[in-house]
């Protein structure tokens, strides 16, 4: 995926139940972001980081939405622990994180596997993606997109 790109379709759980789809942010700004998992201590702050945040990007026009790879029941233990605010959809089988590129080789303490890549996306009104982070680093990441959100 790159920017320009139409963000591809997708309809997943999500915490507390139901789905959401692309198509619910029809005409409103819509920042994804993929994390590898609930409750690590990169993860955790992001969350609340971009809860913390979500009133700014409410006022903005637009609404946040978190994709990991774990099951709604993890979402809701996640949610409940942390008071988060933003809805977390569970992509259990991976499909919208290959689309995005995100499902990559990583390498920690000589141990290469497979995961997910820290990664946001920021997607126009129309499904269009507008900018993209790569390899996030947690600190200061949601106020540098916060401000990519308010100059679109």
């Amino acid at each position: 995926m790159q920017i320009g790109d139409k963000f591809p379709d997708f309809s997943l759980p999500r915490d507390g139940g139901g789905t959401l789809s692309l198509a619910d942010f029809t005409g409103r700004k819509l920042v994804v972001y993929l994390y590898p998992k609930d409750n690590t201590p990169g993860c955790t702050t992001e969350a609340i980081d971009f809860t913390a945040a979500l009133p700014e990007f409410e006022a903005a026009g637009a609404s946040v939405v978190g994709v990991s790879k774990d099951s709604v029941r993890k979402h809701d233990n996640f949610v409940a622990k942390h008071d988060l605010g933003i809805p977390l959809l569970a992509d259990e089988d991976g499909a919208l994180i290959e689309a995005l590129g995100a499902w990559v080789e990583k390498k920690n303490y000589g141990r290469t596997y497979m995961g997910i890549e820290r990664s946001t996306f920021l997607v126009d009104g129309e499904g269009v993606i507008r900018q993209i982070w790569r390899k996030v680093r947690v600190k200061g990441h949601v106020a540098e997109v916060l401000e990519a959100v308010k100059s679109l």
